[in-house]
């Protein structure tokens, strides 16, 4: 089994990726088949819980700002298209919210990991090594900041070092924290030599940033991991305004045409005063179908009761993403 603690900030540079899913699907498969652990230290989860809410409005607020200022650049120096460059421009700003929903997921899903991992209770002699760090300025206590949170993280990875089996497991710590782990003006690949003697190359890596946590997982996993990353490779685009204002009308305009023509039956056989042959229903409906489609092409019958209901769940479907309430189905 590999054994990672992943320190909160790589956790934070998973979540803002828009394919993050490429990647969060892989690590979920191969906790749930038990070859992979997540070693959690509460300070940790804290941290990832407190810097939730930031991350999440800072990604849609920089999305947001960045479609006002071209917004202001069209205005002022548009040519004479400008309008419909607004207009285009208006219709792609309503993916910012859906980026925002999109990053929550991420959050989300990165959370529920982080609680199913091995939780990892400092004791007293974590606590006791992190003070001696700080007498010693040793790293991560060796720069002149309250790196404690840190420093406790460090000495809690070694702690479960020592006392797992080296022998059958393989353990990793992953941070992009380093100015406080890696080496002094070298390869920041490699960890600060204060901390060097926990990483020995034999059973126990350290790695950098989010490359570093997917290098770890190919290492270890090699072809599955591959394998299940290219299984989880979509990026789901949400949908521009004008293409779903466009699905609306064509499923409205497929439920009312049917709506018309069950009129229009019931209509003519109250004319007759009698129920219709099966050759005049297939006449009005004939004469309906060739008279709609001048205006809209797409107009046709259901085939069957499950694409009637298909059509009016698609409809309500799509008005509700457009603010109507669930089951508006009015046309």
């Amino acid at each position: 089994m590999l054994r990672l603690l992943v320190d909160t900030s790589v956790w934070l540079d998973l979540a803002r990726l828009r394919d993050g899913q490429k990647w969060i699907v892989p690590i979920r498969v191969l906790i749930h088949q038990g070859e992979l652990q997540l070693l959690v230290p509460p300070v940790l989860l804290d941290e990832f819980r407190r810097n939730r809410t930031r991350i999440e409005e800072s990604m849609t607020g920089s999305v947001a700002q960045r479609f006002r200022l071209l917004r202001r650049d069209i205005v002022d120096y548009g040519g004479e298209d400008r309008a419909e460059a607004l207009e285009w421009l208006d219709a792609l700003a309503h993916h910012v919210p859906l980026i925002g929903a999109m990053t929550t997921r991420n959050f989300r899903e990165i959370l529920e990991l982080l609680e199913q991992g091995q939780e990892l209770m400092p004791g007293p002699e974590q606590y006791a090594a992190v003070v001696q760090r700080g007498l010693d300025k040793r790293a991560p206590l060796h720069r002149h900041k309250n790196s404690v949170a840190d420093a406790l993280l460090i000495e809690q990875y070694n702690a479960a070092i020592n006392a797992g089996d080296l022998a059958g497991d393989r353990y990793g710590f992953v941070t992009s924290n380093h100015e406080d782990f890696s080496v002094i003006s070298g390869d920041r690949r490699q960890p600060h030599g204060d901390i060097a003697e926990i990483f020995t190359g034999d059973g126990s890596d350290y790695y950098l940033g989010f490359e570093g946590l997917i290098e770890a997982l190919r290492l270890h996993f090699a072809e599955e991991f591959e394998e299940l990353v290219e299984e989880s490779d979509f990026t789901e685009e949400p949908r521009r305004l004008d293409e779903i204002l466009q699905a609306e009308q064509e499923y409205f305009d497929l439920v009312w045409f049917g709506r018309h023509l069950v009129f229009a039956l019931r209509d003519r056989a109250k004319e007759l005063r009698r129920d219709l042959t099966d050759e005049e229903s297939e006449a009005l409906i004939n004469e309906r179908l060739d008279a709609e489609r001048e205006k809209r092409p797409h107009v046709r019958i259901n085939e069957d009761d499950f694409e009637w209901g298909m059509w009016n769940g698609k409809l309500s479907a799509l008005r509700w993403v457009l603010g109507s309430e669930w089951d508006f189905l009015d046309t």
